[in-house]
């Protein structure tokens, strides 16, 4: 099954994992609105919204830059709709968009809670929403967030609250949604990597270029997400995927090619389950 002549809607495209995402599925000649906030220029993230248009179109897809963010209501439904006119229907949403803050619950001001709770819970909650009626009409429709399994341990929670809320929220839709639309025929599945991933939040935020260095590279996402978009949607949902895991049992046994430095110990991320093994091995490659 190919991508070819089908129309995702990605928020958070205009960089990162979403950017990759939406490349994979353009060199197939899909359609893609790059749905995010970033218009003009920013100081310490690389992109827009039509500089990632541009890399679409030349990797052989169609573009749709739009404005978007997914905590206004009226935005996301004209955004939602503005796509599925332009180009006839709408087959792919992911839900991507993220916010992130690792602060304790005494360290986090809540106007940075409701910020995380807006774009990652109810942000994916109503881009979803606003998504499955378009879906319902498209030969094989799919949802996918990029959000972790549904571990509920303590140690998940504890060192972060307010983001493990905001991050699971998004699991919550996807454990919901699979169930409110699978007679529709619409999948919904969630998809987490293993290690971290070589973007703008792992270096500003999180660990800066070192954990660059110990990061695999957005690639593995976007080629575990195709894996999920060219997948039958009636039989193949309610899915929580750790990224190596999920493309080892489509075939993909070479991970190496993923690293951003092989001669770096790869970095776990968060919220990956101790029963979900690596089907490869995280050390240096020697």
């Amino acid at each position: 099954m190919s991508l070819k002549g089908k129309t995702l809607f990605i928020t958070g495209a205009s960089r990162g994992i979403g950017k990759e995402i939406a490349l994979k599925a353009a060199r197939d000649g899909a359609n893609v609105a790059v749905a995010a906030k970033t218009a003009e220029p920013h100081p310490k993230l690389e992109g827009t919204i039509y500089t990632a248009a541009e890399e679409i179109e030349a990797a052989g897809g169609k573009a749709l830059p739009l404005v978007v963010d997914v905590r206004d209501e009226e935005n996301v439904k004209a955004a939602i709709d503005r796509t599925a006119e332009e180009f006839g229907g709408l087959d792919i949403l992911v839900n991507n968009a993220s916010a992130i803050q690792l602060t304790p619950v005494a360290q986090t001001d809540m106007k940075r809670f409701d910020l995380m709770h807006q774009i990652n819970t109810r942000g994916t909650l109503m881009c979803s929403k606003y998504a499955a009626s378009h879906l319902a009409k498209a030969e094989n429709p799919h949802i996918l967030m990029l959000s972790p399994p549904l571990d509920m341990q303590e140690k998940w929670f504890a060192p972060f609250t307010p983001y493990a809320i905001a991050k699971f929220g998004m699991s919550l839709v996807v454990l919901g949604m699979a169930g409110e639309l699978r007679k529709k025929g619409i999948a919904v599945n969630a998809l987490w990597p293993r290690t971290t991933i070589a973007t703008a939040a792992i270096k500003n935020i999180i660990g800066g270029d070192e954990m660059i260095r110990t990061s695999r590279q957005p690639a593995i996402l976007a080629d575990a997400a195709y894996e999920i978009f060219t997948s039958p949607a009636k039989e193949f949902t309610g899915n929580f995927l750790i990224d190596d895991t999920f493309l080892a049992s489509r075939g993909v046994s070479d991970f190496d090619k993923y690293r951003v430095d092989p001669a770096k110990k790869l970095t776990l991320d968060f919220f990956v389950p101790e029963d979900i093994p690596a089907p490869a091995s995280l050390d240096p490659v020697k």
